[in-house]
């Protein structure tokens, strides 16, 4: 009886001890079990692992890292339980910048991500949007970084920073209209191409000047002058004149064309010219015919007319004063006579002849009144350089 109780207890001493065994074992896995987090760009994993570094870690999970990758935990470093492993693979992104192309390396996620690690100037323009994932591009973008131009619009000049690349888009964004009149001239290092299209390439630096171009186009009826000639005639005394065929004036149809540039009319353009009635020449004859001599000078002298000026106004003393000196007998043989320098034809056509033949042959009274019925025929315009010298017109 007693060698089977000790029988008994050997055996289930044997099975305590196997299972402290299993317990412990099973102690010792859990406790060296970890709960680690893999993010690669933003995708996280969690998994379970035994291992003891970061390097381990990958191994076991076969992730391999380029030398351009980024990781969050150095390699050699031990692995601890809720850690979190973070990994941004290099991306190579093609990017153009200002029209030059090239790769930029990055671990960045975003297009933004690349924009800020090319440090670009403020107020580049990309041509995607700056929150797209990387991971999602198919080919390169672009960039445009600002650049400095002077633009003057009629007489206002100022100077700008600009992503625009073409004439087009720098007045577009500077709402600037204009129409297929309009000029527009670049200027780079002192040479100007002038009247340019609208797609025009700008390059830093430029100078662009829009000039505003209105043309108007119209019909108008002109008058042509006639020509004046004279012909001489010995039928009529010397200073004589006196009008054979009265001129006409010409009329000639138009089309002219007119340019305004910034506000400042330009000269005329004739297009089209049409003459449609001719003029016609005025022809006058000009008396050669001598005045016959007194014989005897005594007969000339006797015929003198007085000099006296009494009751003469001041106007037409001043008149006589201007036209001949004031000498109102004056006979210069230049065809004009007297103090008011009549033609003979004048002084006949306002009756002088009443008085004397020639009027330097009359008084200064009689002149004068026979210069009345002149001007009240045509005012002080017939002697038009005296009258308007003393203000009399």
């Amino acid at each position: 009886m007693t060698h089977l109780l000790k029988k008994s207890w050997v055996k289930y001493l044997a099975q305590a001890l196997a299972v402290a065994v299993v317990i412990a074992g099973a102690v010792f896995y859990v406790a060296g079990q970890k709960s680690v987090v893999i993010s690669v760009d933003g995708e996280d994993q969690e998994v379970s692992t035994r291992a003891a570094t970061v390097s381990a870690l990958l191994e076991q999970q076969e992730i391999s890292l380029d030398e351009r990758d980024e990781i969050s935990a150095g390699l050699d470093s031990k692995l601890s339980d809720d850690q979190k492993i973070d990994i941004k693979r290099n991306k190579s992104v093609e990017v153009t910048v200002d029209g030059t192309e090239r790769v930029v390396h990055t671990t960045g996620m975003t297009v933004a991500d690349v924009v800020n690690q090319l440090d670009l100037e403020k107020g580049s323009e990309v041509s995607l949007d700056e929150n797209m994932q990387l991971t999602a591009l198919s080919d390169d973008f672009e960039v445009i970084t600002p650049k400095d131009f002077t633009l003057i619009v009629g007489d206002k000049k100022k100077d700008i920073s600009t992503t625009a690349s073409t004439v087009k888009e720098l007045l577009a964004e500077q709402k600037i209209k204009v129409d297929d009149n309009d000029e527009i001239n670049v200027k780079v290092d002192d040479e100007t191409e002038k009247n340019v299209k609208d797609s025009t390439a700008i390059d830093a630096g430029a100078e662009v000047e829009v000039i505003e171009v209105n043309i108007k186009t119209w019909d108008e009826t002109r008058d042509i002058d006639f020509e004046t000639k004279e012909v001489k005639d010995k039928s009529l005394d010397k200073g004589d004149t006196e009008v054979k065929t009265e001129g006409k004036k010409g009329e000639r149809e138009l089309t002219l064309r007119q340019e305004t540039r910034n506000g400042k009319k330009g000269e005329e353009e004739v297009l089209k010219s049409k003459v449609t009635k001719e003029p016609v020449a005025e022809v006058i004859r000009v008396g050669t015919k001598e005045e016959e001599k007194k014989e005897e000078k005594k007969e000339e002298s006797s015929s003198k007319p007085s000099t006296n000026t009494g009751n003469i106004s001041a106007t037409w003393k001043a008149l006589a004063k201007c036209e001949s000196g004031g000498n109102w007998s004056i006979n210069s043989g230049n065809g004009y006579y007297g103090g008011l320098q009549f033609s003979a034809s004048s002084w006949r056509a306002v009756g002088g002849t009443k008085y004397a033949p020639l009027p330097h042959q009359a008084t200064p009274q009689e002149q004068i009144a026979a210069a009345e019925k002149l001007r009240a025929s045509g005012g002080w315009g017939h002697w038009p350089a005296c009258s308007s010298k003393l203000g009399l017109r």
